[in-house]
């Protein structure tokens, strides 16, 4: 029996589940942008878990804080939007994740600081957490691999569910290699990529092809994964699924009021795993995590700062 056939079917087919789980665990960084004059909460996992709770699903975050200040404004923000903190672990010796922006002539430059709380989460809690929590869908990426403990934590989850597994790739200079992106790939269902991530990927593993769609198709081969999506900026996104089929989502319209580009891929993913656990067709999912997308550009950060920002979208979604 291959890999794929032990594990349920991918976005464009119902996984293997009840109508009544919707619970996706998203396991990695939580993050606070430290700007001279603000700090902003963000980190991946912990935006796309506030995108998910904001259309109805139960994310179920695991990540690791410090005994700090960030750590009371996370559980104030989770408290605020309904979100479960099941999956939480606390740090008495490493502080809550930290990003340090430098505005360098007129430009920022991001510093991702290390020996975070994120690197440290505890691989027996994590276990324990997951069981708990029997979800649907597993949502992970590269950044919280960087240190030993999380890695080791990321590999306990995994093997602890036969839920899907959602590779967010989210690669973030310097904190990724080979070995990391690789094991990633070995334990993913489903790939959701940028084009720019996707040229790096096709020289790091020298893959054969002219076209992205050769590449990708070589990488589902190479690592037995379902499911690739790329998205394209404002030229939209294509998916790929196991049986060769591509369907393309061409962006309906440019970004009018672009603020910036934080945390679209974010919400690009958030769409993508609601399509799954709604049974959208593909071609319907792509379209919808395109326009959201978009709408994050028009707003200053990663997730609006109010919930009537989604009612658009779930009352044309029916959510």
């Amino acid at each position: 029996m291959t890999r794929s056939q032990t594990r349920p079917q991918q976005i464009n087919q119902p996984y293997r589940h009840t109508s009544q789980n919707n619970t996706v665990v998203l396991f990695g960084e939580v993050l606070a942008d430290i700007f001279p004059d603000r700090t902003v909460l963000g980190g991946a996992p912990f935006n796309v878990a506030r995108h998910l709770k904001a259309f109805g699903q139960n994310p179920v975050l695991i990540t690791r804080l410090g005994d700090d200040a960030l750590r009371e404004e996370v559980f104030r923000v989770m408290s605020q939007n309904g979100m479960e903190t099941l999956g939480i672990q606390c740090n008495k010796t490493h502080p809550t994740g930290r990003v340090q922006v430098h505005i360098e002539k007129g430009s920022h430059r991001f510093e991702i600081l290390s020996e975070q709380a994120y690197d440290y989460i505890h691989p027996a809690v994590v276990r324990m957490t997951t069981l708990s929590a029997n979800p649907v869908l597993v949502y992970f990426g590269t950044l919280a691999q960087r240190h030993p403990v999380s890695e080791r934590a990321l590999k306990t989850l995994l093997r602890s569910t036969d839920a899907a597994k959602f590779l967010d790739i989210n690669l973030r200079t310097p904190w990724y290699d080979e070995k990391t992106i690789l094991q990633s790939l070995q334990f993913a269902n489903i790939v959701k990529l940028n084009n720019e991530e996707l040229d790096l990927l096709a020289k790091m593993f020298e893959l054969p092809g002219g076209d992205s769609q050769s590449q990708v198709q070589e990488l589902m081969k190479r690592y037995d994964i379902e499911q690739v999506m790329v998205t394209c900026g404002e030229a939209g996104a294509w998916h790929i699924s196991q049986n060769g089929k591509k369907v393309e989502a061409c962006a309906k319209k440019s970004i009018a009021n672009l603020v910036d580009t934080v945390g679209a891929g974010d919400g690009f993913a958030a769409v993508c795993m609601l399509g799954s656990l709604q049974r959208w067709p593909m071609d319907k999912t792509l379209e919808r995590a395109n326009a959201f997308a978009a709408a994050i550009c028009e707003i200053r950060g990663a997730v609006p700062d109010h919930k009537d920002f989604y009612e658009p979208f779930t009352e044309k979604w029916n959510l």
